[in-house]
């Protein structure tokens, strides 16, 4: 006697719709997930990058100017740098690093601020949580400020705000004799592009 297995249609579409479920639930599940450890990764960059700030203030408080006092925050930071408008205040390397750039900004190119030139200096763009992401809601005649390691602080003004493709390093490069210019750049994570502040 042939004996035809027949599943009723109701339970197929029950079982499709229950894995279905299932594995939205899983996809939501893994979303939620890399959203929070890409959130906690960020906020330890941030809370990383104001300890660093704190510690090189108290040691600019405490160090002496023999060259023995000498610390080694003091020489692996160029200055601080703060930009009120976009709430920025961070410390800025003294050299651009892949590992560095991930704590805060770094100088990317130029010398002190105390002589005429070019200073470029480059910080992620983290969509408005952390470091350069807000420098595109800058406009001329912004102030931004710039303290070096002798606690000097230097005033810049924007007077040019554009983008750039990410292999053009013109902006980085410019020579600057008989001005003091300071170069911003991050990326613009929606056209990738850079977003260049120029100021003096």
């Amino acid at each position: 006697m042939n004996q035809i297995l027949y599943i009723p249609l109701n339970r197929t579409k029950k079982f499709l719709f229950k894995l279905q479920f299932f594995v939205s639930i899983f996809v939501i599940f893994g979303l939620i997930l890399y959203t929070s450890f890409h959130i906690l990764s960020l906020s330890k960059q941030e809370k990383l990058s104001k300890q660093l700030t704190d510690n090189y203030s108290v040691s600019k408080l405490y160090s002496n100017n023999s060259e023995s006092g000498t610390t080694t925050v003091e020489s692996n930071l160029f200055g601080i740098i703060e930009i009120p408008k976009i709430n920025v205040y961070y410390p800025v390397f003294s050299h651009l690093d892949e590992e560095l750039l991930k704590i805060a900004p770094c100088k990317f190119n130029g010398n002190s601020p105390k002589e005429n030139g070019n200073i470029c200096i480059a910080g992620h763009n983290y969509n408005n949580n952390l470091f350069f992401s807000n420098l595109s809601n800058l406009e001329a005649g912004d102030e931004i400020f710039l303290y070096d390691n002798d606690g000097e602080k230097y005033i810049y003004n924007v007077f040019s705000i554009y983008e750039v493709n990410s292999t053009d390093l013109s902006p980085v490069l410019e020579k600057s004799q008989n001005e003091k210019i300071l170069t911003l750049i991050t990326c613009n994570n929606l056209n990738d592009k850079r977003i260049v502040v120029k100021a003096k």
